[in-house]
């Protein structure tokens, strides 16, 4: 059911001053380029102030400098991008599924399922899972043996959850993620007649996920092979990220699809790492660190900043030429190297001839 709220409303839900009408009433979120009556848009960045002034929305969102830039109905707060958020939550409120055990869920005996929870239709629930309040497990999750999961958590369909696991509170798993997998762990070993073979080293660790935790569809996060694999407060995970086994990533850090983080490596606390962006095994990435979508880390990164790894965007002739050049680059050194010192001894001749002047 839609709602209608005017922005006095609004801002008596979710701060921030209003300049205009405030009487304005505001039925849902739009962009500044798409918006129609009825809809609030943010605006936060000048490069966009053509767009701002051909709106159609009833009202927008603006910092306090850019105020002067609309006549419209305008809600003022330092932050426009989060508190647009905000209110599209309050338009667009989470589904709540229905309280209760489908009667296709199987559950172990031993599994303790409170009354305010959602339990879909085939799930399973193996022995000694530990389930907080006010869960929903959505259609075809797997909860395997000795997993704990925490109150407020909702698992979208066909999630897994594998054996010891343990997800905090109000955290939020979408479709097909697999926590707790087996992390890529082998050994080489050769038989007496010196025929190299591989030996799967069993990963005894687990993954511990602490509270307010998003985990995009199709992600895998892979137990310890001995210590823990730890995701800590506030991080969000994009859709098909792999996190290797032992990794570490630090609270309120974000991730974007694709990324590829390789065992035992530790992630620093508000760090922002792009989509595709690879990181090597055994790496330790400070806080606050931003790394740009693509890039390949190979080193460790021990101060906050932004840092790039990444061949440029050219047409494919043009960067075949770049990857000659960065090939030869080694060649190129040499010779500058010994033009150098020939340029050196021209100097020293000159000014020896110069002297005996």
């Amino acid at each position: 059911m839609s709602i209608s709220l005017s922005l006095l409303e609004i801002t008596q839900q979710l701060g921030g001053s209003v300049s205009g009408s405030s009487a304005t009433l505001i039925n849902r979120v739009g962009s500044l380029a798409f918006a129609q009556h009825g809809a609030i848009s943010f605006f936060s960045d000048t490069k966009y102030t053509t767009q701002l002034h051909a709106t159609e929305s009833s009202a927008v969102i603006v910092k306090p400098e850019h105020a002067s830039l609309t006549n419209l109905p305008k809600i003022i707060t330092d932050n426009p991008y989060a508190y647009f958020a905000k209110l599209s939550q309050l338009f667009n409120p989470d589904y709540v599924a229905a309280v209760g055990i489908h009667s296709t869920a199987v559950i172990d005996e031993s599994v303790q399922v409170l009354v305010d929870c959602s339990i879909g239709p085939s799930v399973v629930i193996e022995a000694n899972v530990t389930l907080g309040k006010n869960i929903t497990i959505g259609a075809g999750c797997v909860i395997e043996r000795n997993s704990v999961i925490g109150d407020n958590t909702k698992l979208e369909a066909n999630v897994t959850i594998k054996h010891g696991s343990q997800i905090g509170q109000n955290c939020h798993l979408y479709s097909g993620c697999v926590i707790g997998n087996d992390g890529f762990g082998y050994a080489e070993a050769a038989t007496s007649d010196n025929q190299k073979y591989w030996v799967k080293i069993p990963q005894i660790g687990r993954v511990i996920i602490h509270n307010h935790v998003d985990i995009g569809a199709n992600t895998t996060i892979d137990r310890g092979a001995i210590d823990d694999t730890i995701i800590e407060d506030g991080v969000k995970l994009d859709n098909l990220v792999q996190i290797a086994h032992n990794c570490r990533i630090g609270a309120h850090t974000v991730i974007a699809g694709c990324v590829g983080i390789a065992g035992s490596a530790i992630i620093g606390k508000h760090c922002k790492i792009g989509g595709a962006a690879m990181i090597l095994g055994h790496l330790s990435i400070a806080d606050n660190v931003t790394i740009s979508p693509g890039s390949m880390i190979m080193r460790s990164i021990h101060k906050s900043g932004t840092y790039t790894a990444l061949m440029p965007f050219q047409e494919h002739e043009a960067w075949l030429k770049t990857a000659a050049n960065i090939r030869h680059l080694s060649q190129l050194t040499d010779k500058m190297g010994q033009l150098t010192d020939k340029i050196k001894v021209l100097e020293e001749a000159i000014e020896k001839l110069t002297s005996q002047r």
